[in-house]
């Protein structure tokens, strides 16, 4: 995963959060770009909704972001969900490295930072394959 840190860091975009319970019913969110732990861990804050539902019943997940700029350019990555932590610390931390503020209607529900692990990653348009 060499360089993808360092293009999250780098690229404007938006990134969607695909999930899917345990009878294979697929759900799709609006996410942040990932916060990266490690080389190939990666972490997402949620609140209790749809995706963080899911997550307990299937651990897999696919995030796709697309670069802003109108042209099919971007990522996938192939995840497994490690672990969690509720109102951590580190959450508060990764808020604030952001610059994020908690809206008003979440700010009594609790948060969570759940971990995956990278599998895989790919182009969003692979070479070869039409936009």
């Amino acid at each position: 995963m060499e360089g993808i840190r360092e293009y999250f860091e780098k690229t404007e975009g938006v990134g969607i959060l695909a999930t899917s319970d345990f009878s294979g019913q697929v759900n799709a969110a609006v996410y942040e770009r990932p916060n990266f732990m490690d080389d190939d861990t990666v972490a997402f804050i949620m609140p209790d909704h749809l995706t963080h539902k899911d997550l307990g019943s299937n651990p897999h997940a696919s995030y796709l972001f697309m670069e802003s700029g109108g042209r099919a350019n971007g990522v996938r990555l192939y995840l497994t969900r490690l672990k969690e932590e509720k109102d951590s610390e580190t959450i508060g931390r990764l808020l604030e490295r952001k610059h994020y503020t908690v809206p008003d209607a979440q700010k009594n529900r609790p948060l969570f930072l759940v971990y995956f692990h990278v599998d895989r990653t790919r182009k969003l348009i692979e070479d070869g394959e039409q936009p």
